[in-house]
């Protein structure tokens, strides 16, 4: 049984969301259903759904802010938004947010539990265009935790240059190099060179 909770505005679609909820099938449960973030967030923590379908332009707090806090209140919650607009900036913002995926309202009942059944297997319901979105998002910040002398010398070594070369360009000792390659790794969360250009490759 997946449980679940519904955020959204408009009575119409909130009520037209919960019948589709209900006729489904077995396998899922709509726990509870909301006209605002407000609400939502003070209800949601002690339910305990495994999936949250959220509205992105809600009244008051958005959904967007409601996901920040959701997740910082309920960090194993997943959260699939309801948006009007499949491609607008407001859908990459809220995965940075913390959102898994999204689905359009226009969306048919079916669809809309296909996501559901979705991210319940781990997946992430979202267009190519905003995945794309969210992977170079997390590249440029993946980059921007490296020090400038820290891209330099992966720059350097992206050429295939020897770690002695390194020095010598960049005029530091070999075990600064080395140094330098272990804070690297450690904030790129690799164990090996070809790991880490994999991660930087948009830089160069």
């Amino acid at each position: 049984m997946i449980k679940i909770a519904l955020v959204e505005d408009h009575s119409d679609l909130r009520e037209g969301l919960q019948i589709a909820i209900k006729e489904s099938g077995d396998d899922i449960i709509c726990m509870a259903a909301f006209a605002d973030a407000e609400s939502a967030l003070n209800s949601i923590p002690s339910l305990k759904p495994e999936i949250v379908l959220m509205d992105i332009n809600l009244p008051g707090m958005s959904g967007i802010e409601c996901v920040r806090k959701l997740k910082s209140l309920l960090p194993e919650v997943e959260v699939i938004m309801l948006t009007v607009f499949a491609e607008d900036k407001t859908v990459f913002d809220s995965l940075c947010a913390g959102a898994c995926g999204y689905i359009t309202k226009n969306a048919s009942p079916t669809e809309i539990m296909d996501a559901v059944r979705e991210v319940k297997r781990g997946g992430a319901p979202m267009s190519p265009r905003i995945a794309r979105m969210v992977v170079s998002s997390f590249n440029s910040f993946i980059t921007s935790s490296l020090t400038e002398r820290e891209r330099e010398v992966l720059n350097h070594l992206s050429q295939g240059k020897s770690y002695k070369m390194v020095a010598e360009s960049l005029f530091i000792s070999h075990d600064t190099v080395r140094f330098h390659i272990k804070n690297i790794y450690k904030k790129l969360e690799v164990h090996s060179l070809p790991e880490a250009f994999a991660k930087v490759k948009r830089v160069f």
